[in-house]
């Protein structure tokens, strides 16, 4: 199951390709003080592991017998040597060995080097990951990606429907272009869209279970999942302050409580990235768009159905 302790600091690592053994995977790897928290997926299956203090120390002494050191000297050794290759990073070969092995429904990755010359073995045990593992750390944060990159695309097009009619402009007012080479065609995003599908499409060879991420998706997927935790948080506050909220009696200082309720921790005072903005426009668009927003003219009227009642015009023409 999902841990609770960590779940913000997983969420926000983007997804990485690693090589382990002749396998390509990918990967998210948090390490904590004493603590770490894996995530594998070769786009079929995704595993996890989530390691306490506790749990590190009673692993490193089964399989590290020969050696007698605290936990932190085992976990910082671990986290030197491991935190590269499940980053996504270059790491030495020669001071770590990685091999990875299949069995069942859990997946092994064991690791080989050496603390203080003497050999240190560890051993990844993943299982098979939850649903709502899945879900939270792969399916969602991808399709916030994509309603924003959709997002940015429409206006991206809007932008050259403007500059297109601004070129207009300028040779209707006798503009003449220097050079021929910079000339363009009207841009009509209907047909940019049925070539992009029929035409350049088949030729980026992207296959289905491609696993490579670049640096702009990694960025673009973090900050979507950052922007989703701070807006989940701010949420799940609102909602537990709603709740305390209804079942409360009448303060005898109703002053003192509205400021006490407008209080916002600071956190939640940080300004929101465009990015945010983005998400959060169009995750709210279809709630703001089934509640009609009475005008302050028509709000701040008087109750009186009289005032509010229109006037009959008088007939004009053969039925005065």
């Amino acid at each position: 199951m999902e841990s609770t302790g960590h779940d913000a600091a997983v969420a926000a690592l983007p997804w990485v390709p690693v090589d382990i053994g002749d396998s390509k995977l990918l990967a998210k790897a948090w390490f904590g003080d004493t603590e770490y928290r894996v995530l594998l997926s070769d786009l079929s299956s995704v595993w996890e592991e989530d390691m306490s203090s506790e749990s590190i120390r009673s692993r490193a002494q089964d399989l590290n017998k020969r050696l007698k050191a605290p936990v932190q000297a085992f976990f910082a050794h671990l986290s030197s040597v491991a935190r590269p290759c499940l980053s996504g990073q270059l790491y030495d070969q020669s001071t770590a060995h990685f091999s990875l092995e299949h069995h069942d429904k859990r997946l092994t990755v064991r690791l080989k080097s050496e603390l203080a010359g003497v050999p240190f073995y560890w051993e990844f045990r993943c299982a098979l990951a939850p649903v709502a593992v899945v879900s939270a750390q792969l399916v969602r944060p991808l399709l916030a990606v994509t309603r924003v990159l959709q997002r940015q695309v429409g206006e991206l097009a809007a932008l050259l429907v403007r500059k297109d009619a601004e070129i207009l402009d300028y040779k209707e007012n006798g503009a003449m272009l220097s050079r021929a080479r910079l000339q363009t065609e009207p841009f009509e995003e209907e047909t940019y869209r049925k070539n992009f599908i029929i035409q350049t499409l088949p030729q980026m060879s992207i296959l289905q279970d491609s696993l490579e991420f670049n640096s702009e998706l990694r960025e673009l997927y973090v900050a979507v999942s950052t922007v989703r935790n701070t807006l989940k948080r701010k949420r799940l506050g609102e909602h537990s302050s709603a709740s305390v909220d209804s079942f409360s009696f009448v303060p005898e200082h109703p002053a003192a409580e509205q400021d006490q309720a407008s209080a916002v921790p600071s956190d939640m005072k940080s300004p929101v990235s465009d990015v945010g903005q983005l998400l959060e426009q169009t995750q709210d668009a279809d709630s703001e768009q089934t509640v009609p927003l009475l005008p302050a003219a028509l709000a701040a009227a008087p109750t009186d159905r009289s005032t509010m009642r229109p006037k009959k015009k008088k007939a004009v023409g053969l039925f005065r």
